[in-house]
């Protein structure tokens, strides 16, 4: 049976500050979707409101911006499924085997407090999925709760885009909160690696989290895995 994949990726365009713009981490998606299609899976592609989902420009550079990055960006019909992206309430979480939270630091806006994100994360966790992020896209998983009350997260290992790397990247002065902290306020057992954005993965059973960029392809191969 054909395994069907649920990329997340982000509505929102800038920061708070409306004169710094950000938004998809467009390799974080195209990583994940190369090694997906390898395997033969089916993927789409979800956010928070449905519609487009903006790049931030940051990824259209050197180094994250590679051959499947530049490949993406050429291709009218891929950028065409980051314009009509479907909403949650398009989709039925019964249909997917994983679901794969993408990032770009626009999902630290709309991640976290989708209602519809979190009924298809619990559903597909709770039917005996995978559930996976990379880098900024454990935003989305901070707030979701199980069907017993219980945060996903709380006692599981994890990892995604370290505060030291919002130092280093110079953005610790834009975002919005220190999403390493509000991991392990809700309980997460945060990891990263020794050197800021060295990739690094964690799998804390059909949980798959990845750290930065350089994580994504690696994430996406142990998701596979898993399937």
């Amino acid at each position: 049976m054909t395994r069907r994949i649920l990329h997340v990726v982000t509505n929102v365009g800038h920061y708070d500050d409306p004169s710094h713009p950000t938004g998809l981490w467009l390799s974080e998606l195209t990583h994940a979707w190369h090694v997906f299609a390898e395997h033969g899976f089916e993927q789409t592609i979800v956010s928070p409101q449905g519609g487009r989902s903006p790049l931030e420009p940051r990824s259209l550079k050197f180094p994250t911006y590679d051959k499947t990055a530049k490949a993406w960006h050429g291709d009218p019909d891929r950028m065409e499924l980051l314009e009509h992206t479907a909403g949650p309430d398009e989709i039925d979480a019964a249909d997917y085997d994983a679901i794969y939270f993408t990032g770009g630091h626009g999902v630290m806006y709309d991640f976290p407090d989708s209602e519809g994100l979190q009924r298809i994360t619990r559903q597909i966790w709770e039917q005996g999925g995978v559930v996976a992020s990379v880098c900024h896209g454990y935003c989305g998983l901070l707030n979701t709760l199980l069907s017993d009350g219980s945060l996903l997260i709380a006692g599981r290992q994890v990892t995604g885009f370290a505060w030291t790397e919002e130092v280093v990247a110079r953005v610790d002065k834009l975002v919005p909160y220190n999403v390493e902290e509000e991991a392990k306020k809700r309980g997460a057992r945060y990891q990263k690696a020794t050197l800021p954005f060295a990739p690094y993965t964690v799998v804390d059973g059909r949980l798959v989290t990845g750290q930065n960029p350089g994580s994504a392809k690696k994430t996406a191969e142990k998701v596979a895995e898993l399937l």
